[in-house]
Order: C-alpha cells, then structure tokens, then sequence
C-alpha cells in the first residue's frame, strides 16, 4: 500500500503542491444527464423536441380558445401530462441508476504500479 503524490512538471520542484495539484481537474466519471436544478427545464426540453408532444401540445393551446373548442381544456391535457409524467419518470430512475454507477466506479480502490 505505497502512496505516492505526482506533481506537475514545470521545470522545477514545486514549493506548493496542495496548490499545484488544485489547479487540475479531478479524475471522475460523469455519465448523468441531470442535476436537481437542470431536471425539468432540460427534461420539457427534450420531452417537446418530440414530434407526437409537440402535436398534443399544439390541441392543448388551440382548446384554450372558445371558438375552436372541442373538449373540455382539462381532458385535452390529460394525454400529454401522462405521457410527460412518465417519461419523466423515466428519465429520473435512469439518471439515478446512471448516479449511483458512477459513484460506485468513482470511489473504487485502485493500484498503483511503479515501472
């Protein structure tokens, strides 16, 4: 179990190493899609690049108005916001399972071999 610590080669020793080593990025897996502030927005994003959503959501807008009503507003939602629910749903057990991957893979321990 030896440790080792790698600075950056700048032609000189390094006085400072904590700093040093702040200055790169740490080695990590990242293969979520979401974080809890970007969830919805990206999601309706993606959710309406869809041919069918933007369909739906096209007789949503056009009941809201009385001239062109055919069912009642409530009941033209209702398609869209089930299949929006569960495709968000969806999406939100997949990111987490996506999460939890990573964190298992990102705290495994590894070796180190010195040539």
């Amino acid at each position: 179990n030896k440790r080792r610590i790698v600075l950056p080669d700048n032609g000189g020793q390094c006085k400072d190493w904590k700093q040093d080593s702040t200055f790169y990025p740490r080695n990590r897996i990242q293969t979520t899609k979401y974080t809890w502030f970007t969830f919805l927005p990206q999601n309706l994003l993606g959710q309406f690049h869809r041919l069918g959503n933007l369909y739906f959501f096209f007789l949503v807008v056009l009941n809201w108005f009385p001239q062109v009503e055919v069912f009642h507003r409530e009941i033209t939602m209702l398609p869209l916001v089930v299949v929006l629910l569960f495709s968000m749903i969806k999406d939100a057990i997949e990111d987490y399972r996506k999460y939890q991957y990573d964190k298992t893979i990102n705290f495994t321990k590894t070796r180190v071999y010195d040539k």
